[in-house]
């Protein structure tokens, strides 16, 4: 029986680290697709064995990243697709820096977030409808960037569930409207978007 219970607990262990190895390398992905002329990213280190102590980044109690907090980093480069497996992820805040490129339909596999801040940024193309899974998410922040198209079906069915309380796609270049209100009755939605859409 102890052993049964020692092979168990080393399984375990074996899939926490790979988790967090690939975490650290998803991270990793990330800062070698930015210039980081101010070091923000200095500290994370791809040798380590979680990105747990690395400057703006927050893990849980099981080492797992839930937070990276980078905004006003004077960063510039590419979300890389491989955030995407960082599945317990609860902010990713990356607002106010020079972030180009397109908006990975990855980021639809963090089903944990609970606020994406992508504003003032450099950000083009379209809004994934991959987004639309993100049903905890309460703030999603992609104003003041150079998004086009318009707003998925999925994305906008996120106010149906009752858990977005700020969707601000103003200062872009989308198409369409947006309904003003949320007809469930339970949650109240602000919608920002520019008046000419």
């Amino acid at each position: 029986m102890r052993f049964i219970a020692l092979v168990f607990l080393v399984g375990a262990l074996a899939i926490i680290a790979v988790e967090c190895n690939s975490e650290g390398d998803a991270l990793n992905a990330f800062k070698m697709n930015m210039l980081d002329p101010n070091n923000a990213l200095q500290s994370w280190d791809p040798t380590l064995v979680n990105p747990c102590t690395w400057s703006h980044v927050t893990c849980n109690i099981q080492n797992s990243v839930t937070r990276v907090d980078l905004g006003g980093a004077n960063l510039s480069g590419i979300l890389t697709p491989q955030l995407g497996v960082l599945y317990n992820l609860q902010y990713l805040q990356v607002e106010n820096n020079s972030i180009s490129g397109a908006i990975p339909r990855e980021l639809g596999n963090l089903t944990n977030l609970v606020s994406l801040g992508l504003e003032n940024n450099k950000l083009s193309g379209t809004i994934p409808s991959s987004l639309g899974n993100l049903k905890s998410l309460r703030w999603m922040r992609l104003n003041s960037n150079r998004l086009s198209g318009e707003i998925p079906i999925s994305v906008l069915k996120l106010v149906l569930w009752g858990n977005l309380q700020l969707m601000n796609v103003s200062d872009n270049k989308l198409a369409g409207t947006v309904p003003l209100a949320n007809k469930t009755g339970f949650a109240i939605t602000t919608i920002v978007q520019d008046m000419k859409a």
